[in-house]
């Protein structure tokens, strides 16, 4: 049912800031810098950009393309976009100008808004986008205009404060695509619609206790699956938005204490650098941190050291097809009492499912049978409910091998505990398989950073030509500090099943994506170049 009635209203976070900006008109809703914007600003704003897309000639449906830093401009455009049933693509700015021309393309955007550090991601492709009609400078960091096109400031001036009505009649309509990493071909472009984000961001205030009086840091890209929702969530309760254009660790502890921070997102990676930051220490929080942790799965390592310095980490999972985080390693009370290595140890796993998600198991991906709770036996993660994606944007064989069987999967293999927590143990293309023998790169690495002198790690399988496959491990080392491969072949020997050991180590820098994560794939092309297997 899609008609407004008494008893039904369809569901747009769009909605949210109407809200907010009528009850904290005068509160602040986002800080940039030394600049402030009160809601009832946010709001004027918004729909001034609504108006000037109208203008331009942006009909419902058009796409909107934005690659902007996390600053105002990216907020507004989350809510004016759509205001206007127009879908937006947030685009990564760490790709490549080949790589951000595909996805222009392949969106069929009709505009796009780039921020002036990101310009040559653009001007030197832009006569390759046949169906841009028209572009907008964002000009945070300095007054130029690199591309045709107005400026930010100019195109809202321009615009009529008249507020605009939302024009969104389907809630399962599309709001946002978001594209894919891309690690293993070209990027696809997941469709997000209305609804699921309006219940994504509200699961995310519930679970993450986020209200009117917390101010929430942006270190997690909003690039990245809508900032997984946050905008939506930040806005939704009335916090204030706490903008970031890099998240170093100097400005990372200088704006939680300037600004009493109290919930901030980061993939582990974000948490390592915070915790190996000479002043982390001196740090003193003056209100409880929450630290939300995604992508890659955290070794427990990560998780103790965060929580040393008086963060309280709470751990989620999920994936860009179903808006960022579908599970939580939902706390207990009695873990409470327990010691810091082993309360870390269950929070690491990706727990149960949020209260507005409610459906993923772990699930014999031939059978579709739910694997027994023993925590032994190995099943593939799959989902199903409001927060999963409707599809891959014009890939429509992708859209059915991703949900066959009703199920969204998500390519993790995982086992689930006797308590009904889901803990993963690899991702299916990263098991290792040595001498007919799985081995969970995932574990190796847990163990890899229990090493004082370990300050991140990725395992991969690379070629033998007695067992096929081997575990070599790839590590980045603390400042001032110099293990030898033996060092830290030593150390899993007396963890690990002989097995399970790395054979070899490399030292040196880790290969990532724009959210943090290890591009194992970019390991293991080099170590099988010339191979039959292995290479994707």
């Amino acid at each position: 049912m899609n008609e407004r009635s008494a008893n039904y209203e369809l569901l747009t976070p769009v909605s949210f800031l109407e809200r907010t900006a009528r009850v904290y008109p005068d509160k602040d809703a986002i800080v940039n810098g030394d600049r402030r914007h009160t809601y009832g600003e946010f709001h004027n704003r918004v729909h001034r950009l609504a108006q000037g897309l109208k203008n331009a000639g942006i009909h419902k449906g058009d796409k909107v393309a934005v690659i902007c830093a996390n600053t105002p401009h990216m907020l507004e455009a989350h809510f004016a976009v759509p205001l206007i049933g127009a879908v937006l693509v947030p685009v990564n700015f760490r790709l490549t100008a080949s790589e951000v021309a595909y996805i222009l393309n392949h969106s069929r955007s009709k505009a796009v808004f780039v921020d002036n550090e990101f310009a040559d991601l653009v001007k030197p492709k832009i006569h390759e986008i046949p169906d841009l009609r028209f572009s907008v400078n964002i000009c945070d960091i300095d007054d130029s205009t690199p591309l045709d096109g107005m400026e930010y400031e100019a195109f809202l001036a321009g615009a009529s404060d008249e507020p605009v009505v939302c024009d969104v009649d389907d809630e399962r309509g599309v709001i946002s695509i978001n594209y894919t990493s891309g690690t293993t071909g070209k990027p696809k472009g997941v469709m997000c619609h209305h609804r699921g984000a309006y219940l994504n961001a509200l699961g995310e205030a519930l679970e993450f206790s986020i209200n009117y009086e917390s101010v929430y840091l942006w270190t997690l890209p909003m690039f990245h699956c809508n900032g997984w929702c946050f905008p939506w969530t930040v806005t939704a309760v009335g916090a204030t938005h706490v903008c970031l254009r890099r998240a170093t660790p100097e400005e990372i502890f200088r704006l939680i204490q300037k600004e009493n921070v109290t919930h901030m997102c980061g993939a582990p990676t974000v948490l390592i650098t915070m915790t190996s930051f000479p002043g982390a220490r001196d740090v003193k929080l003056k209100r409880k941190l929450s630290v939300i942790t995604a992508a890659a799965p955290p070794a427990p390592t990560v998780i103790e050291n965060i929580e040393d310095l008086g963060a309280e980490v709470e751990h989620v999972y999920g994936l860009t097809e179903v808006y960022g985080p579908h599970s939580i390693c939902a706390n207990q009370i009695a873990w409470k009492d327990l010691p810091a290595e082993e309360r870390a140890r269950l929070k690491a796993r990706q727990g149960v499912p949020y209260v507005t998600a409610q459906f993923m198991e772990v699930v014999d991906p031939e059978s579709m049978n739910p694997v027994p709770w023993d925590g032994e036996t190995l099943g593939e993660i799959v989902m199903r409910g409001n927060n999963v994606m409707l599809g891959y944007y014009r890939q429509d064989e992708a859209t059915e091998e991703a949900f066959k069987g009703g199920w969204f999967h998500s390519g993790d293999l995982a086992v689930v505990h006797p308590d009904g927590y889901v803990e993963i143990r690899d991702r299916a293309k990263d098991i290792i398989i040595s001498g007919g023998e799985n081995i969970s790169s995932v574990e190796v690495e847990r163990v890899i950073y229990r090493h004082p002198d370990v300050l991140e790690a990725a395992i991969i399988g690379v070629p033998h030509e007695k067992w096929g496959e081997v575990p070599k491990a790839f590590i980045v080392v603390k400042p001032g500090t110099n293990p030898s491969e033996q060092d830290i072949i030593a150390f899993c020997r007396e963890r690990l099943a002989r097995f399970k050991v790395p054979k070899s180590v490399e030292f040196g820098d880790l290969p990532k994506t724009a959210t943090g994560k290890v591009m194992k794939n970019e390991l293991r092309n080099r170590e099988w170049a010339g191979r039959d297997k292995k290479v994707n």
